[in-house]
C-alpha cells in the first residue's frame, strides 16, 4: 500500500520537510547592520524604534529588539520545574525598517560613499557617516 495516494499531497509533504526555497542568487547586500537603530515604517508596530539584534540576509529579514514580540511556550526542562511562556522578538522584513539619522533622529535612507579608499555607509538626509 502506498503511503501517499495523491501526488499533490506528496509534493507538499516533501516541501514541508525540506523547508522554504531560498535562492542563493537573490541574496542582496543588506542596507542595515546589527546594532543600527531603526524605525518601523509599516506593519502593526509602525512608528516604534529599536536596535537590530540579528540580520538574516538569506531571507531578507531582521530581528529588532522590542518589536514584533511573539510568545514562545517552553516545556519544563527537569523534575520540579514548570514550563513558562517567554516573549521574544520575531523577524520582520528588512524593507519595513529604516535607519534613524544620528543627527535628526528621523528615518533616512542609506547610501555608500568612498572616503579615504574605504566604502562607508552614509545617511542620505544629513550626509553623516553611520557606524
Amino acid at each position: 500500500m502506498r503511503k501517499y495516494t495523491d501526488t499533490k499531497q506528496k509534493s507538499y509533504a516533501s516541501r514541508k520537510k525540506r523547508g522554504p526555497v531560498v535562492s542563493r542568487h537573490l541574496v542582496v547586500k543588506m542596507k542595515v547592520k546589527k546594532g543600527d537603530t531603526v524605525m518601523i515604517v509599516s506593519g502593526k508596530d509602525k512608528g516604534k524604534t529599536g536596535e537590530i539584534v540579528k540580520v538574516l540576509p538569506s531571507v531578507g529579514r531582521v530581528v529588532v529588539d522590542g518589536v514584533a514580540m511573539m510568545k514562545r511556550h517552553l516545556r519544563r526542562t527537569g523534575r520540579g520545574q514548570s514550563g513558562s511562556i517567554v516573549e521574544r522578538p520575531a523577524a520582520i522584513n528588512a524593507s519595513n525598517v529604516m535607519v534613524l539619522d544620528p543627527e535628526s533622529k528621523k528615518p533616512t535612507r542609506v547610501g555608500r560613499e568612498k572616503q579615504d579608499g574605504k566604502t562607508v555607509r552614509v545617511a542620505k538626509k544629513s550626509k553623516t557617516v553611520l557606524k
